[in-house]
């Protein structure tokens, strides 16, 4: 088994792992009387992601790693995990909102407003270099900056009602 499989095979048992996370979330928010806003446009990020992972199953398994772009990796997971961490119940791969429910202000919300999709846009550059393709990164880069274009307008029209 290669390094390029083991990394692929953890970033798809987290993605899965982060689904299964997501979705009892959004069952528990649901519940206590949350809204789902701009749902039309999620199958089409579930759709990029998918792609974008399957894609570097087909194209980096056999590929050599770059270390260097490795630990880069690695920083944005725990990144991601900060996130999550801080959102707790909150967090889901949805826009999920919960009537006078404050913002989260803390974690990496004091520095920034979508640190979430800001993780996000950078693996989806870093990981593919990780395997040396850059013009693989670069393509789903734009991608994903189209597809978050939509759901950060979605979300910001929703934090408004």
């Amino acid at each position: 088994m290669t390094l390029a499989i083991l990394i692929l095979g953890f970033v798809t048992l987290q993605r899965l792992g982060e689904l299964v996370l997501a979705q009892r979330n959004t069952a528990r928010l649901r519940a206590r009387g949350a809204q789902e806003v701009g749902a039309a446009h999620y199958p089409l990020i579930v759709a990029l992601h998918a792609a974008w992972l399957a894609g570097l199953w087909y194209l980096a398994r056999d590929l050599p790693v770059s270390l260097v772009w490795l630990g880069v990796f690695v920083l944005l997971q725990a990144a991601r995990v900060w996130v999550i961490a801080t959102l707790g119940e909150r967090w889901t791969t949805r826009i999920i909102v919960l009537p006078g429910a404050p913002l989260i202000a803390s974690g990496p919300y004091r520095f920034v407003s979508h640190p979430n999709y800001c993780v996000v846009a950078a693996e989806i550059v870093v990981l593919p270099l990780v395997f040396g393709l850059v013009g693989y990164g670069l393509v789903f880069s734009v991608l994903n900056g189209l597809v978050l274009w939509l759901r950060i307008r979605a979300e910001g029209a929703a934090l408004q009602l």
